[in-house]
């Protein structure tokens, strides 16, 4: 058997690319030509370095669920180490073990961020809103949506899944005013009740009372103005509040419902994919209670990969969307096909 060798292959890579780039050039009837006959230098443009430290591009993406317009908006990624607690009952060895097996860096952990956008004819309906502003690699919710051409303005309606910061802080710009001064906020009934209740936060671990103290700073501004919704109930037009606690007492998820279309909007029934997807049973440290989060995953996911029904994650890779498959004791991560128009 002949072996090819790593120069070879990316010598052969590199006669494949400017031909396939020239072939591209014809097709598109463009005037530039690549000449595979000419030196290497003059095929292509040298590219300019990236200024250190730049801020990514804004991205976002759309896609449709029956007449319903989609927009995923990133919000960032956070990289943050390994810990030995990421997993609550597995060893670190094991989820480096994993993290490898789907080519992604051991001992570290990046947590992508996406918000969701739905334009219902016109109606637009933001559900969560990211981080918040001057929150490093994250918090780019407002100047992605002033990229797309969307004024905070003109949301209509904001629905709020769960309490944690990463997805209630973008409630407010840096000044601490309304982000979505005109929107009707939404939040669901029973995570308003424990995170509002005195008991509650007296009671809770002192790690966690920033997180208390976090809730009331975030929803201060909004006083008398915050509509609180049941779950299995319409929020706003095809879309229907799921109850899935677990990771907070009244996380939720959504059902988005259009021309017998559905996309399920699991919030944080799970984070990284290649962790909790795969191994539904794992219990992540954000879940306040692990055993509730793996039950819901497991029955919510047994679901979703029966009925082939596709689910936008808040922390999986943008831009979120995918299908789940069963496979052994847990389901395989099917991004969705990208599609360059509408």
């Amino acid at each position: 058997m002949t072996e090819v060798s790593r120069r070879t292959f990316l010598a052969g890579t590199a006669g494949s690319t400017a031909a396939g780039l020239a072939g591209a050039a014809l097709a598109a009837g463009g005037v530039t030509r690549v000449n595979a006959q000419a030196p290497r230098s003059a095929q292509l443009p040298a590219a300019s370095p990236a200024p250190a430290g730049a801020r990514p591009i804004p991205s976002a993406y759309r896609y449709k669920v029956g007449q319903v317009q989609v927009t995923a908006i990133a919000d960032g990624m956070r990289t943050i180490p390994l810990s030995d607690s990421f997993v609550r009952n597995q060893p670190k060895a094991q989820v480096n073990a994993a993290l490898k097996a789907a080519f992604l860096p051991e001992n570290e952990i990046s947590i992508p961020f996406t918000v969701l956008l739905l334009d219902m004819g016109g109606r637009l309906v933001l559900v969560d809103t990211g981080n918040g502003p001057g929150q490093g690699p994250v918090g780019q919710l407002a100047a992605t949506m002033r990229a797309i051409g969307v004024d905070p303005a003109q949301v209509d309606q904001v629905v709020i899944s769960h309490f944690h910061g990463d997805h209630i802080n973008g409630l407010l710009t840096a000044e601490g005013t309304p982000a979505f001064p005109k929107a009707q906020l939404m939040v669901p009934e029973r995570e308003w009740a424990f995170w509002m209740d005195e008991g509650q936060m007296s009671r809770a671990p002192e790690a966690m009372k920033g997180s208390f103290q976090n809730v009331r700073r975030v929803f201060k501004p909004f006083e008398g103005k915050v509509e609180r919704y049941a779950w299995d109930k319409e929020v706003a037009p095809g879309l229907t509040a799921v109850g899935t606690p677990g990771h907070t007492p009244g996380h939720t998820s959504f059902a988005l419902d259009s021309d017998f279309e559905t996309l399920f909007i699991q919030s944080d029934i799970t984070n990284i994919p290649s962790l909790f997807v795969r191994n539904p049973s794992w219990q992540l440290m954000f879940d306040m209670d692990p055993a509730a989060a793996a039950e819901v995953r497991r029955n919510t996911y047994d679901r979703l990969a029966a009925e082939r029904m596709m689910v936008a994650g808040y922390h999986f890779p943008f831009p979120g969307a995918a299908y789940l498959d069963k496979d052994g004791d847990g389901f395989a991560y099917v991004p969705v096909l990208w599609r360059p128009a509408l």
